[in-house]
């Protein structure tokens, strides 16, 4: 009896530890879902230490934390706020590291939790909203919500933001061994000597290598001279940035950035809040970080004082685009097919998700979720009617925080006005591939690929990719009458593949270029792309 007891007991603590093994990152950042996090110290005073810690360095202080049910023991905490932070406060950012001492020690694939106070944000939605909008055109962290225990006591609602380590780099890179940095927000504080001063990370090239060691944080693998490569080629040698750089994603963070007026990132005064990782094969892509300040809580751009409302509203969509102590943005946007990509970017993120008022909708299904709990935070720097009132009012006196709407309904008017995103860009329908004709014995050998582009294109390309795998390559689509493409100019453009190595199948997408703007098929091709095999065109 008692062994049949202790085998039920054991599959019972089994399936207990499987299932919270198995929590996967879409569940433990479902916004759907409140995770529960509650934090145990040995001290009764553990404000004072984790004040003490946070004033002195990055020092853990060891605890305990049971994560929806599943507990981790000598786990480290500490404050995320640095020497930025006011000793005494009931309230801060955390950072937890679930595998101090047990490199195994994980909780949905992560070794650390990163809980976000959501400073400067009295909507408590920047960040979750932020990152979902920017998910849809780049690798960016997952975010929800979590109610958070310190002691049995509650400490509060904060933003729970994937962290961006190895779970996250092998999700989106395949790869996790890369170079990562991020620049220092406490470069400003010491320049060395025959240093550039207060560069942090805008990638300006400096003179010396020790030059790096204040700008950046190497997190992993640290690689200084590939950093040092990239900013000696991105500002002197800007023809060869592709080589070193992941372009493309690059326009989507900075055309992201301009759009909802994230600030505290590249594209405002300090250049911070951004990561670099270097990926398998060598070019490096930056990855977004922090948007408790976007939508305009940070107003520094670096040039002058702090900006007024109604700048916000009117940001050049260009900001920087003349300015070399910005060479991600500067040397990127003097290339004429850069610049027509980085405004389609911003064109694609201002019409998925603003001009219909998409992000209004998803921001206040956050709030009604999170509403209640809001209301139970002991620790909240703001009140209920401020959460209420945050979409569309300036919140605050000093700080004076815009209203999420309040700021973006006017900003995607004046943008959606500019002489540089009026014009529009070329349209792909129709895109197809030629298949075995019914009761034919002839088999397709090649991928006769054809699109109908309207709006005055000047260039088709397409994308591909065989087999799978490997890197993309470029196949102009023509409409000459030529390449299966129908009549010359018809509108119908088209390309033929010829498989070189067996390859069996094809991948790819389609980009066409007007005078002003260019355009993507599958719109969303970061993700999704076009797909087909020789043995399906031939059924």
């Amino acid at each position: 009896m008692k062994t049949t007891q202790f085998l039920v007991l054991l599959i019972w603590l089994m399936s207990r530890g499987a299932s919270a093994q198995d929590a996967s990152p879409e569940t433990f950042y479902d916004p759907s879902t409140l995770q529960q996090i509650e934090i145990e110290f040995p001290q009764e005073n553990w404000r004072y230490y984790l004040d003490s810690l946070a004033y002195n360095g990055e020092d853990l202080l060891p605890g305990k934390v049971t994560i929806n049910g599943r507990t981790f023991e000598n786990v480290g905490v500490r404050y995320r706020t640095g020497r930025v932070f006011t000793p005494g406060e009931k309230r801060h950012s955390l950072f937890i590291k679930l595998d101090l001492n047990d490199p195994n020690q994980r909780y949905a694939g992560h070794g650390s939790v990163i809980l976000s106070q959501a400073l400067r944000d009295p909507s408590l939605v920047r960040e979750v909203l932020g990152y979902e909008i920017a998910r849809r055109y780049m690798p960016a962290p997952l975010a929800n919500y979590a109610w958070v225990r310190v002691n049995g006591e509650p400490y509060g609602l904060f933003v729970n933001v994937e962290p961006v380590e190895a779970a996250f780099l092998e999700r989106h890179f395949g790869s996790a061994g890369g170079a990562l940095f991020q620049p220092n927000p406490e470069a400003g504080n010491y320049t060395m000597p025959g240093c550039k001063s207060r560069i942090f990370g805008s990638l300006q090239h400096d003179a010396l290598p020790e030059c790096y060691l204040n700008n950046f944080r190497a997190l992993q693998n640290e690689d200084w001279q590939a950093l040092i490569h990239l900013t000696d080629v991105l500002n002197n040698k800007p023809q060869d940035v592709t080589d070193v750089l992941d372009v493309d994603r690059t326009l989507w963070m900075l055309a992201f950035n301009n759009l909802l007026v994230n600030l505290r990132s590249y594209t405002g005064g300090e250049s911070i809040n951004y990561y670099l990782y270097q990926k398998p094969g060598g070019s490096f892509v930056p990855i977004l970080g922090d948007l408790n300040l976007a939508f305009g809580s940070y107003k520094n751009t670096g040039e002058g004082s702090d900006l007024k409302l109604k700048d916000l509203i009117n940001l050049d969509p260009l900001l920087h685009h003349d300015n070399t102590d910005k060479p991600l943005i500067s040397h990127l946007l003097q290339n004429p097919w850069h610049k027509k990509v980085y405004l389609s970017h911003l064109r694609s993120i201002l019409h998925d998700f603003f001009l219909n008022d998409r992000y209004l909708e998803r921001a206040k299904e956050l709030q009604t979720f999170i509403r209640d709990h809001f209301a139970q935070d002991p620790n909240q720097r703001y009140t209920l009617e401020d959460l209420d009132k945050s979409l569309d009012k300036t919140i605050g006196k000093r700080s004076k925080i815009p209203g999420i709407a309040e700021l973006m309904d006017k900003r995607s008017r004046f943008l959606k006005r500019h002489p540089l995103l009026t014009v529009y860009p070329p349209e792909i329908a129709t895109v197809e591939v030629k298949q075995r004709p019914q009761f034919s014995a002839q088999r397709v050998e090649t991928f006769n690929i054809t699109a109908q582009v309207d709006k005055f294109p000047k260039k088709v390309t397409l994308y591909y990719r065989l087999g799978g795998s490997g890197n993309w390559r470029e196949a102009p689509m023509l409409d000459d009458g030529k390449h299966d493409d129908g009549a010359p100019d018809d509108g119908l453009f088209g390309a033929i593949i010829v498989p070189s190595d067996g390859e069996q199948s094809i991948e790819y997408f389609i980009v066409a270029e007007n005078a002003a703007l260019v355009n993507f098929s599958p719109p969303n091709y970061m993700w999704e792309r076009y797909q087909t095999s020789l043995e399906a065109l031939n059924k």
